[in-house]
C-alpha cells in the first residue's frame, strides 16, 4: 500500500481539532516532504521519526519519496505531538503496519531518536473532543505516552491506551502473519496498556478561601493571576491595612 491515513489531533486553544495524517510513497528522487500549515517543531519530525523508526529496528522507506500532509491545510499545527502518527503512517504505507486497523484509532506522541514516547500537551481537549459514538460503532480510542494517558483518562467513559515505545503501538496493529517485532531496551509486558483514571483519594483538607475575603478586589486579582501563572508575589501593604486582610490576603497567596 503506497498510501496510509493515521488520526490525530491538533492543539487550537483549549480545543482540539481532527488532523488527518497523509502519508503518501512513491518511486522516485529520494526525499521527505512534509506540509500542512506545519510549524517549526512539526517539520523537525521528520528526522525524528526517521531515527525512531531505525533505532527501533524497523525499515525506514529511505529509497522513497515521501510526503506527509497534515489535512485540514488551514489549520496551524504545532509541537511534536504529530511525530507518533507520522511514524505509524509511514509504517503502514511501507506495510509493515496494517492500515485497515488504524481506523477507528486516534493517536499523539512525541518521539525521541531511540523510539521512546514523550508527553505531549492537551491530552484531556483531545479526550475531550473525542466524537460521539454513531450507532453501533465503537467509541473513538486514543493511544498517548503513559504520562500524557494519565491526564486524559481522566475524562469519563474515554477509551486511552498508553504505550512506553514506539514498538509497544507497532505490536498492537501488525499485518497477519506479520513476524515478531525487535526487542527494545525496557520492553516488557506493561508496554501497552489501558490506562484507567485513578481512584480519588483522600479529600485534601480545607485551606484558606478567597471567597472568605471581602472586597480587596484588585488585591485578589492579583492574587490569581500570580496563582495562573505560577509568578513569584511581592505583598506591601499600607499603614491602615487591618490585620485581618493582612492574614487572609498572605494566606491565600501563599
Amino acid at each position: 500500500m503506497r498510501l496510509s491515513l493515521v488520526q490525530s489531533r491538533a492543539l487550537s486553544g483549549l480545543e482540539a481539532a481532527r488532523v488527518t495524517v497523509e502519508v503518501h510513497l512513491a518511486n522516485g528522487l529520494p526525499s521527505f516532504t512534509l506540509v500542512g500549515l506545519a510549524d517549526v517543531e512539526v517539520k523537525e519530525a521528520r528526522e525524528r521519526v526517521r531515527c525512531a523508526i531505525q533505532s527501533a529496528g524497523l525499515e525506514f522507506p529511505s529509497n522513497k519519496r515521501i510526503t506527509v500532509n497534515l489535512a485540514p491545510a488551514d489549520l496551524p499545527k504545532d509541537s511534536g505531538r504529530f511525530d507518533l502518527p507520522i511514524a505509524l503512517g509511514i509504517l503502514a504505507a511501507s506495510g509493515q503496519v496494517d492500515a485497515d486497523r488504524l481506523a477507528g484509532w486516534e493517536f499523539a506522541g512525541e518521539l525521541s531518536l531511540s523510539g521512546e514516547l514523550r508527553a505531549v500537551r492537551g491530552a484531556l481537549a483531545m479526550a475531550l473532543a473525542r466524537p460521539a459514538p454513531q450507532g453501533d460503532a465503537p467509541d473513538a480510542r486514543l493511544v498517548l505516552p503513559r504520562a500524557s494517558a494519565q491526564e486524559a483518562a481522566l475524562v469519563p467513559q474515554a477509551t486511552v491506551y498508553g504505550a512506553h515505545h514506539l514498538l509497544d503501538v507497532v505490536a498492537q496493529f501488525l499485518p497477519e502473519g506479520a513476524a515478531g517485532l525487535p526487542d527494545h531496551a525496557g520492553g516488557d509486558a506493561s508496554g501497552w496498556s489501558r490506562v484507567q483514571a485513578s481512584a480519588a483519594g483522600a479529600p485534601a483538607p480545607a485551606g484558606p478561601d478567597l471567597a472568605d475575603v471581602k472586597g480587596h478586589a484588585g488585591a485578589k486579582r492579583v492574587l490569581e493571576i500570580a496563582a495562573a501563572g505560577g509568578h513569584s508575589l511581592l505583598m506591601l501593604w499600607t499603614y491602615w491595612t487591618s490585620r485581618a486582610a493582612k492574614n487572609m490576603l498572605g494566606s491565600n497567596g501563599s
